[in-house]
């Protein structure tokens, strides 16, 4: 008996689509990675069954390190690379099932990856070039029985602009990581593998400028003046950077041993609107700000909770919602959850529930929200959840109104000010809970011409900041602001720098090896580096799913381009050579000197026992009987901080094990402080998430 072959992105979503549209329970068939879902719908026959993701991939069909090559083509996964080998029993699962399938339909994301995963199937598995395709949000059981009443067609333009992608992204990758290999090969007979890519490097490049900004501030001394008055409060003079100390003291004897009075107060009401749906770039950069998590954690999270059903699909560029998500629905579930039951219902109380929203859209998805569904959830996810939660309840709020206030002194004729703020409604604020939380300074009641006591007058020695390093979720507000990667692979891109050794550290620091790089190809080749191609190229990717432009118009175009820089990279390729070799054994001594043994005044150095694959720190002067060592983690990044631990001396290092978020610290402190340790990993793995 022939069957419906559904092709489902990964197997929580398979059991979930086929628990929803199933007359009765689907029947689990296989074993291990070998699983599928058998039912019965209307007296058909369907079977479920998962991909892992993307079962094909790009690969170039010669060999050879030669550049520049065009010549790649689709091939399975697991043949291309041993990291992808877990991918063959679900191919091979996929490949057997379609060979009895009458039928094909479609149920992968609806976005660009999605519909290259589905299509690739459907054209190399299944032999078929078209079929119709389920379009949801979300993994909800109504939502999904919706989509599969009201099929489309597979979306040949978004198809298109999948396969662009990867082909821009397999040209930029394969080819400018071959020349900058090579030209270390030229230079130093040696084999190090560096790479970039076409989001990669204006990423980078991006951060390094920022980096020099921060590395050539030169801080500049100023003073302000301040008065503690009655109650404890805390005035500063209007001039509140005084870049003249002489004048500062002129202030200070003027105003000091002097009786204060009220010379005005004003007040002034504010209305502040309600947040926006999220969108990609800004839920996850909340999620970097509240909780810590990194981009590329904080989306594993969402994903895991969308494969749940318990949000909508997370990679959106949407800040709207529109009304046919059923906002009460919606409201109505949520609300038998005794956590939100209270603001749940005090929405559903409105007599209209009409959604602040911003100017984004996506043709796709809407903004994220929750789907009011209830499951179990691990605390990573509840956490993630309890925000999308909050931020939906906030959207629909009321304007929140705040009161500022400001309160001149005259002290010996010179104006001091205090500042109170304070919330009078508190509107949607409410809604977001401890997210909505604001300062509140309740300043004593006082009127105009009241005398007032001056306890202290003081000069403070300041001086100004370098510019703020860009934490993992501003910088995802900056590439999107500059138009850099899309909303699915900013994170990716974000991780991969850290990866390759060119980031460090929770505020964002770009390491010698990454500021050489973005140096050498600014220099050399700016194209590699260009914020203004990558955004035309984005736009032209744009264009290709809105069927204006084609693929081969704009593979084409870029084939010349990558010619024209390859050209540039040969042309210079022993002096481009020369400057990374340098800046490769720079970063070698980081990773491989750790600082000064504090016992013998030896120097600190990474080893690796060869036959365990054991990592660890020794001291060069085990030779005169210095016994001092430290273990390290087997696999990852370590990198020299050049800096020490405050309690033990010992040097602090930065480590990003594979799976891991970077951490930093020095020592384990024990009660005494005698246990030392060169590291600790600050942060754990990353989480295994219940209904993933």
């Amino acid at each position: 008996m022939s069957y419906t072959l559904i092709v489902c992105e990964k197997p929580s979503a398979s059991k979930s689509i086929a628990d929803a549209l199933a007359d009765k329970k689907p029947e689990k068939k296989g074993e291990n990675k070998s699983v599928w879902y058998e039912f019965e719908r209307d007296g058909k026959k369907y079977v479920a069954a998962p991909a892992v993701g993307h079962l094909f991939t790009l690969k170039q069909q010669g060999k050879g390190w030669s550049y520049p090559v065009f010549d790649v083509e689709w091939i399975p996964s697991y043949k291309a690379s041993r990291v992808a080998a877990f991918s063959q029993p679900y191919f091979e699962n996929m490949e057997n099932l379609a060979k009895n399938a009458g039928d094909v339909v479609i149920a992968t994301d609806y976005d660009d990856e999605g519909e290259v995963i589905g299509y690739n199937i459907l054209q190399f598995i299944c032999g078929r070039k078209t079929a119709p395709r389920m379009k949801f949000s979300t993994m909800t059981k109504d939502e999904l029985t919706e989509s599969f009443r009201r099929m489309t067609k597979v979306n040949s333009n978004q198809v298109e602009a999948g396969y662009t992608r990867h082909y821009l992204d397999m040209y930029w990758g394969v080819n400018f990581t071959r020349a900058l290999t090579l030209a270390i090969k030229a230079s130093a007979k040696r084999f190090r593998i560096l790479s970039t890519g076409r989001v990669q490097g204006p990423t980078l490049h991006m951060l390094s400028k920022h980096e020099k900004k921060i590395q050539a501030f030169v801080p500049k001394p100023y003073w302000e003046i301040e008065a503690e008055i009655q109650g404890g409060l805390k005035a500063l003079h209007e001039k509140d950077r005084i870049w003249d100390k002489t004048e500062a003291e002129k202030i200070l004897r003027a105003s000091s041993g002097k009786k204060g009075g009220v010379k005005d107060i004003k007040k002034k009401i504010i209305s502040q609107r309600p947040p926006k749906p999220y969108n990609t770039t800004s839920f996850l950069a909340d999620i970097y700000r509240f909780f810590g998590y990194s981009p590329q954690q904080a989306m594993n999270i969402a994903e895991s909770l969308y494969q749940a059903g318990l949000i909508s699909y997370p990679r959106t560029s949407s800040e709207k919602l529109p009304p046919d998500i059923n906002y009460q629905k919606i409201l109505s579930g949520i609300a038998k959850n005794s956590r939100y039951e209270k603001d749940a219902k005090k929405l559903l109380a409105k007599k209209e529930l009409r959604p602040e929203e911003g100017s984004k859209t996506d043709p796709a998805h809407p903004a994220i929200y929750p789907t009011g569904e209830q499951k179990k959830m691990g605390e990573q996810q509840q956490r993630v959840y309890d925000l999308c939660v909050r931020r939906f309840f906030a959207c629909f709020g009321e304007p929140a109104r705040r009161e500022s206030q400001k309160i001149s002194i005259d002290i010996g004729g010179n104006i001091f000010f205090i500042n109170g703020k304070k919330t009078i409604e508190a509107g949607w604020t409410e809604l977001y809970g401890k997210y909505g939380a604001r300062d509140e300074v309740i300043l004593p009641q006082m009127e105009k011409g009241d005398d007032v006591q001056v306890k202290k007058i003081s000069v403070i020695d300041k001086e100004t900041s370098p510019p703020p390093r860009f934490s993992q979720g501003s910088v995802l507000k900056e590439m999107e602001n500059r138009g850099i990667g899309t909303k699915a692979t900013r994170s990716q891109i974000l991780q991969i720098l850290y990866n390759r050794g060119y980031l460090v550290g929770k505020s964002i620091e770009v390491t010698e090896l990454g500021m050489q790089l973005s140096d050498i190809l600014e220099k050399n080749v700016q194209d590699l580096v260009s914020e203004k191609l990558t955004r035309h190229f984005e736009r032209m990717m744009e264009e290709v799913s809105a069927g204006e432009t084609t693929r081969d118009d704009v593979l084409n175009e870029a084939r010349r381009k990558i010619e024209k820089i390859s050209a540039a990279l040969k042309k210079r390729e022993k002096s481009i050579g020369d400057e990374l070799t340098r800046a490769v054994i720079a970063t070698q001594d980081r990773q491989s000197i750790l600082g000064k043994c504090v016992k013998c005044g030896g120097t600190l150095k990474v080893h690796k026992n060869w036959r365990t694959g054991k990592r660890f720190v020794g001291c060069t002067g085990y030779k005169k009987g210095c016994r001092v060592g430290f273990p390290l983690p087997r696999e990852g990044l370590i990198m020299s901080t050049e800096k020490e631990c405050e309690h033990c001396r010992t040097p602090i290092i930065h480590v990003r094990p594979a799976g891991r978020r970077q951490g930093e610290q020095a020592c384990r402190e024990t009660e005494v402080r005698q246990v030392r340790k060169i590291v600790q990993i600050a942060e754990g793995p990353e989480p295994a998430f219940e209904g993933a």
